[in-house]
């Protein structure tokens, strides 16, 4: 009962100072919501990562251009990868398809509309190895590539914005100034990987390279294996394979990089977690900050109340009493400050996502609950000093304080 009265007293005296209160409560208000924000872009793009990996097929090796030799290698951004390697993996036994590919943006051209798009330049196996399929005419052929045909596959997206319902294959576009043969439509897939396939169109390796990348190099080989589960094994003879190909010798590094789908997720971890420390730490100094401004309010309400803490204490109040109604209207402050916080923070994450259109966020209960005891204690971390102050006041010296 004697709690309550105290709680009771706690919320009388913020009410009564209700700028004060809000004044307290702004720092923390904007801490929280960056908390929130940063958990909830997190959460969101992580899991949209996760989610974009999990449409690699469960029997894909990438092979890509760099090294593993670590950081500071000088062949960790060099080019090295050709068709001819995909050939080679593709004679081994235990690989069932590779697909060279590159890809750069570019601009494609149907009379008065213009798109910008991904071209992916690849072979014939691209389409079967990622099990997407042709919803109108084809897809690449062996031909097609072998020739330089000038012909394309459109994505769903793209074929849709250039020509509507209207038929689409046989139709003539032009990208980055050469005339191509619509020869196909693609299903509507979504992404790859990291990859609108919705939103590319596929060329003919050969033309690619010869007409629009100007360079002989692809940036990396999707390699099918036979058995998924012995995926690992099959790795280290594509490994060896590239090593020979590339004539490195004994104790050089390696001038590429194969991994896994699973390896490629944990690189994605690692970077989320990179991430996670510098959002968090930046939320955190926010914190701190409205910490600070509560510790400041506080004190200027002790030495505004110095005569009340004094007739309380005249009439019976102990220390604790005084220390513990200080303690509580800086964790009351800092709560309702919290819970302002987590509204602005996913409103903010929303209307973040609605304007980008290429962030997802996703807020967890378990973000919610942490922020607020985040706020709860940098409350009553700020309101210790403060209230400790306040408790320690003498009775005589505060009842003669104007």
């Amino acid at each position: 009962m004697f709690f309550l009265r105290i709680c009771w007293m706690a919320a009388s005296s913020l009410r009564a100072n209700l700028m004060r209160s809000v004044l307290a409560c702004l720092g923390v208000i904007f801490g929280v919501a960056a908390v929130v924000s940063a958990m909830a872009i997190l959460e969101g793009s992580t899991r949209d990562a996760v989610k974009r990996f999990e449409t690699l097929g469960a029997d894909q090796i990438i092979v890509m251009n760099g090294s593993d030799g670590g950081r500071g290698s000088r062949n960790a951004v060099s080019l090295s990868l050709t068709h001819s390697d995909a050939d080679a993996l593709g004679e081994l036994e235990s690989v069932k398809n590779t697909a060279p590919e590159s890809l750069i943006t570019a601009q494609i051209k149907h009379f008065e509309k213009n798109l910008s798009i991904q071209l992916l330049a690849t072979n014939q196996n691209y389409a079967t190895i990622n099990g997407y399929k042709a919803v109108r005419g084809r897809t690449l052929t062996k031909q097609d590539v072998v020739s330089g045909r000038k012909v394309c596959v459109l994505g769903h997206k793209v074929a849709r914005q250039l020509f509507g319902e209207t038929p689409t294959v046989g139709s003539r576009v032009r990208i980055g100034g050469i005339g191509f043969t619509v020869i196909g439509v693609m299903e509507k897939k979504g992404f790859l990987g990291m990859r609108d396939v919705d939103d590319q169109v596929v060329i003919p390796l050969t033309t690619g390279l010869t007409r629009l990348f100007g360079n002989k190099y692809v940036q990396f080989i999707t390699v099918q294996a036979e058995e998924s589960s012995e995926l690992e094994s099959i790795m280290q003879e594509v490994k060896r394979h590239m090593r020979v190909e590339h004539s490195i010798r004994a104790g050089e590094v390696d001038n590429f990089r194969v991994m896994t789908k699973e390896q490629i997720t944990q690189q994605i971890g690692g970077f989320v977690q990179i991430m996670a420390i510098v959002l968090y730490s930046i939320a955190g100094i926010s914190l701190v900050v409205g910490g600070i401004g509560i510790t400041n309010i506080m004190l200027v309400s002790v030495t505004e109340r110095t005569r009340e803490i004094g007739v309380r204490m005249a009439v019976g109040a102990k220390r604790s009493d005084i220390l513990l109604q200080f303690l509580l209207e800086a964790g009351v402050v800092s709560v309702l400050g919290g819970g302002l916080g987590i509204l602005l923070g996913r409103g903010f994450t929303k209307i973040l996502e609605n304007v980008t259109q290429l962030l997802e966020t996703y807020t967890t209960p378990r973000s919610i609950i942490l922020a607020l005891g985040m706020a709860f204690f940098t409350g009553v971390a700020a309101g210790l000093y403060p209230a400790f102050r306040a408790s320690r006041l003498d009775p005589v010296e505060a009842l003669r304080h104007e």
